[in-house]
C-alpha cells in the first residue's frame, strides 16, 4: 500500500513508519518541525517521502496544487499526530486535536481514502469498570483537556462519512523484552519526580490501576488494522495491556530499587496539595498532579476485538515488566542511581 502517516518524527509514528516500511509498504512521513524519524531502538528511518506540514491548518499548510499531488497519490492515511501533553489550554487541544483530525479527515475524502486514526483508550473519560469498544464514547467526564480533545476527535471521524478505524492505546511505555523507549515524556516525567523522592506523595485510590501497554504492542497493533483495513472498518480497537496494575504494585516495583522512594499514596479525599513542602507542592503542581487522576481511576479495558482483528495479544506486564522498565531508565540515565537489584 502506499501509506501517509501523519505525525511520523513521533515516538508511535516513527515506529509505526519503520515497520509499515519493514513490511514492504510504500510509506510519506508528515512532519512538523522535527525532520528526525527514528524507530525506537533509535535508528534512522527512511521513508519513501518526508514532507513538512502543519495538521493544525487547512491544506496542512500547504499549496492547493501539493495537497492535490499527495491527496491523489496514497491507499491510507494513518493519523498519529497529537499533542499527548495534558498543560495546555483547551484552545491548543481543539486546535492541534480536534481541528488536527478535522484536516486529516480532509485529506482522506480528498484522496477517496480510509483514515486510521489513532485515538486513545482514555476517550472512556472517568468511568471505572468493563469499557467495551463498542461503547459510546462520552460527552463529559474527562480527567484532562487531552482526553476531552481526543473525544472530540474520534466523534468527528466517525461522524464524517469518511471510511474509518480507530485504535486506542492505554499509557504507552517500553518495549515488551528490553523495557526501551526513545524518548521519555508525558508519564515518565511523574514517574521519575515519584521514584527520585521529589514527589513523595500522590492522591490514589486502594483500587485504582495503571494499564501500562507496551509500545511494541501499539506499534504492531497499528500495523496490523492498516494492513487489515477492510475488515477493521467502523470499528474501535483498545491497544492495551489486558492486565491493568494495581496501584499499590507499581509502587512495590519502584520500592524494590533500593536507591528509589516508595512514595506515601494519600486517599483523595484527604490529600490537601497545598499542605505539601513547597518545592514538593510546586513539582506535584506542573508535573506529578497533571497525571493523578491515573492513581484515582480502574478502568478496565476489554480487547477482545482488537485481539481478533491483529491476532495480537500482549505479553505479561506484570513484575518482571516493571523491573525491566525501570532497569532500563537506569541503564540509559534518565532515572538516577548506579546499583540495580539481582534478578
Amino acid at each position: 500500500m502506499r501509506i501517509f502517516l501523519t505525525g511520523a518524527a513521533g515516538l508511535i509514528g516513527g515506529e509505526v513508519a519503520a515497520r509499515l516500511l519493514t513490511a514492504g509498504h510504500s510509506v510519506t512521513a508528515l512532519v512538523h518541525n522535527n525532520r528526525n524519524i527514528r524507530a525506537n531502538d533509535n535508528s534512522e528511518v527512511h521513508p519513501t517521502e518526508v514532507v513538512s506540514g502543519d495538521v493544525s491548518q487547512p491544506l496542512f499548510g500547504w499549496k492547493k496544487s501539493e495537497w492535490d499531488r499527495l491527496t491523489a497519490s496514497h491507499d491510507l492515511l494513518i493519523h498519529c499526530a497529537a499533542t499527548v501533553r495534558f498543560d495546555l489550554d483547551d484552545e491548543t487541544y481543539r486546535t492541534v486535536n480536534t481541528g488536527g483530525a478535522a484536516n486529516a479527515v480532509e485529506f482522506a475524502r480528498s484522496g477517496d481514502m480510509p483514515i486510521l486514526h489513532v485515538s486513545t483508550a482514555y476517550v472512556c473519560g472517568t468511568r471505572n469498570g468493563p469499557i467495551l469498544e463498542s461503547d459510546p464514547v462520552p460527552s463529559q467526564g474527562f480527567a484532562n483537556g487531552y482526553e476531552a480533545s481526543k473525544a472530540s476527535a474520534e466523534k468527528l471521524v466517525r461522524a464524517s462519512g469518511v471510511p474509518f478505524a480507530i485504535a486506542r492505546p492505554s499509557i504507552v511505555v517500553g518495549e515488551s523484552d528490553s523495557g526501551m523507549i526513545r524518548q521519555f515524556d508525558t508519564t515518565y516525567a511523574a514517574f521519575k519526580l515519584i521514584a527520585e523522592g521529589r514527589v513523595r506523595h500522590m492522591p490514589a485510590r486502594s483500587d485504582a490501576t495503571l494499564d501500562f501497554v507496551p509500545l511494541d504492542h501499539v506499534a504492531a497493533g497499528i500495523v496490523a488494522l492498516a494492513q487489515n483495513m477492510r475488515r477493521a472498518q467502523g470499528g474501535a480497537y483498545h491497544l492495551v495491556s489486558g492486565r491493568p496494575i494495581p496501584v499499590g504494585f507499581f509502587t512495590d516495583a519502584i520500592a524494590s530499587f533500593p536507591q528509589f522512594h516508595r512514595p506515601s499514596l494519600v486517599e483523595p479525599d484527604g490529600f490537601d496539595p497545598s499542605e505539601l513542602p513547597a518545592l514538593e507542592r510546586r513539582l506535584y503542581k506542573r508535573v506529578a498532579g497533571l497525571y493523578a487522576s491515573y492513581f484515582q481511576r480502574n478502568p478496565e479495558f476489554d480487547d477482545r476485538t482488537a485481539q481478533e482483528m491483529t491476532g495480537l495479544v500482549c505479553s505479561p506486564t506484570g513484575a518482571e515488566f516493571l523491573h525491566r522498565l525501570i532497569s532500563y531508565c537506569i541503564k540509559v540515565g534518565f532515572l538516577s542511581g548506579e546499583q540495580v537489584p539481582q534478578e
